[in-house]
C-alpha cells in the first residue's frame, strides 16, 4: 500500500502524462489489462482515459485496471486513472518513505 506522502509525490510525477490508454465502449478487458501490465513494467506510472461512451461507472473501472494489473490506484480524477507498479526491470521512480 502507498502512504498519502507517496500518492502525492505520484500524483505530482504523473501531472504531465498523457493518457496511452482508453477505457471506451467495450469497458475493461483481458487484452487491455495485459497491455496496461505491460506498460507499467516499462513505465512505472501511467494513466488511462475513461472514455464518455464506457458503459462501466468510472470506480468500477479504476478498481477493475488497478486489481487486472496488480497497479496500485493513485487517483482517480474526472475521466482519468492514475496507476502505479514498481518495475522489476526499468525501475526509474524513487518513492519517498
Amino acid at each position: 500500500m502507498l502512504t498519502g506522502k507517496q500518492k502525492r509525490y505520484l500524483r505530482s510525477q504523473a501531472h504531465h502524462l498523457n493518457p496511452i490508454f482508453q477505457v471506451g465502449k467495450g469497458g475493461v478487458n483481458e487484452n487491455m489489462i495485459n497491455q496496461i501490465g505491460e506498460a507499467l513494467e516499462a513505465r512505472e506510472l501511467l494513466k488511462v482515459s475513461i472514455l464518455q461512451n464506457c458503459e462501466m461507472d468510472k470506480h468500477e473501472v479504476a478498481e477493475a485496471l488497478s486489481k487486472g494489473a496488480r497497479a496500485e490506484l493513485v487517483q482517480l480524477i474526472g475521466h482519468t486513472v492514475v496507476l502505479y507498479k514498481e518495475s522489476k526491470e526499468n525501475k526509474t521512480l524513487i518513492l519517498p518513505r
